[in-house]
């Protein structure tokens, strides 16, 4: 029996800068939104906003129930949640940036459904920079969240 290499204890095959290609799909898995999440998220930013956490000040204002903070929505696109960094392993070595567009509210109880795609591959001397679309769409099929997001890969 061969010894066991955590080295090979892997979610799937990882790939080099050079096997990726523009229009790669990471889909992560979907997500209802919750009143755990929603309590987890005002806890972790400490925004008190009442949009977020008052069903009565949220219906005074045109909204049927809280709506979930950007950042939390924004939050279902973390690359970890999928397999984007487990493709790339340890050649993946930071996050450089994101930025993000909120198109729709998102309310307790609807269902996300976060997927990042390859849209750029810049390669460089030792390293690359992969940048991604994030997108976020609902049980209703709205885009809710659009942005992108790049990485620093090594070759």
């Amino acid at each position: 029996m061969a010894e066991f290499d955590p080295a090979s204890h892997r979610l799937v095959p990882t790939r080099t800068f050079d096997e990726l290609q523009v229009g790669d799909r990471f889909p992560i898995p979907s997500r209802t939104v919750t009143d755990g999440q929603f309590a987890a998220f005002q806890t972790v930013s400490a925004d008190n906003h009442p949009m977020h956490y008052d069903v009565e000040h949220c219906r005074a204002h045109g909204h049927r129930a809280p709506i979930a903070h950007g950042f939390q929505v924004l939050s279902a696109t973390a690359p970890g949640a999928g397999l984007f960094p487990h493709v790339l392993g340890e050649r993946l070595m930071g996050f450089l940036e994101q930025s993000s567009r909120f198109l729709a509210p998102v309310y307790l109880g609807d269902t996300l459904y976060p997927e990042l795609t390859i849209t750029e591959l810049k390669r460089q001397r030792t390293t690359g920079v992969v940048t991604l679309r994030a997108t976020v769409h609902n049980q209703h099929r709205a885009l809710v969240l659009e942005g992108t997001q790049a990485f620093l890969v090594r070759l």
